[in-house]
């Protein structure tokens, strides 16, 4: 190094100047943007637990097992909740369970979100209810919350219009969107999962209930394929 800056003394000047320049910042403007970084990122975090604190079900925690079944629900009560996903959400029961099968696929933010609009549509108190709001939307909706939904973009503005009028219905469209993707998509799979299997008593862990479908082509009159899914 000390070759380099006796040939090349221009690398001796700009290291001088690079010095001089952050004595003259100072290290409490050098720790200014990542201290406010940190505080937004702890603000988020805390915003968060008590949201879930102070939501409808209870909080599961990462480090238990999701996968196993509580041992105090009756096969007969597992099995209503595969009548309809209305059905699953009328038991606090199920409503756990459905819960800690989508801790197992990460996505457990849809019912939280679902969870926590139900309980501000009850609130009262316009003070609380708006409180709550801006609660809701830290956590869940904007952008690179703790536990962003996915809403469209028309929708989340929407709710940033009302949030200030804090009306019953200021969360609706996004959560009708939750509510149809964790019917569509979340809930045919719950029903397959073993944590709902072992429940209902239909399998064992590690088995699968239902065969794989392959497909089969028949060939019509004119020697057109056509393919046709068969159970094996």
């Amino acid at each position: 190094m000390d070759t380099l800056l006796f040939l090349f003394p221009q690398f001796n000047f700009m290291a001088q100047k690079e010095e001089a320049y952050f004595k003259m910042l100072g290290s409490e403007d050098l720790q200014a943007p990542k201290m406010k970084d940190n505080c937004n990122k702890d603000r988020k975090s805390r915003l968060s637990l008590f949201l879930t604190r102070s939501g409808s079900h209870e909080n599961v925690s990462p480090n238990k097992k999701t996968n196993t079944a509580p041992s105090n629900i009756s096969p007969e009560s597992a099995l209503q909740w595969s009548n309809s996903f209305e059905e699953l959400l009328k038991h606090s029961d199920g409503v756990d369970v459905f819960s800690r099968f989508l801790r197992t696929e990460f996505s457990e933010e849809n019912i939280e979100f679902w969870l926590a609009c139900e309980e501000y549509k009850t609130i009262d108190s316009e003070t609380r209810r708006l409180s709550k709001a801006k609660c809701i939307y830290t956590v869940f909706c904007e952008a690179d919350a703790p536990k962003e939904v996915n809403i469209d973009y028309n929708t989340k503005m929407a709710i940033q219009e009302n949030l200030a009028q804090s009306t019953r219905s200021c969360f609706e469209a996004a959560q009708l969107q939750v509510y149809s993707l964790m019917k569509k998509d979340s809930y045919p799979r719950f029903l397959h999962s073993d944590i709902y299997l072992q429940l209902s008593r239909r399998k064992g862990p590690g088995a699968n209930m239902f065969r794989r479908r392959s497909r089969s082509c028949v060939f019509s009159e004119r020697g057109e394929a056509i393919c046709e899914p068969s159970a094996w």
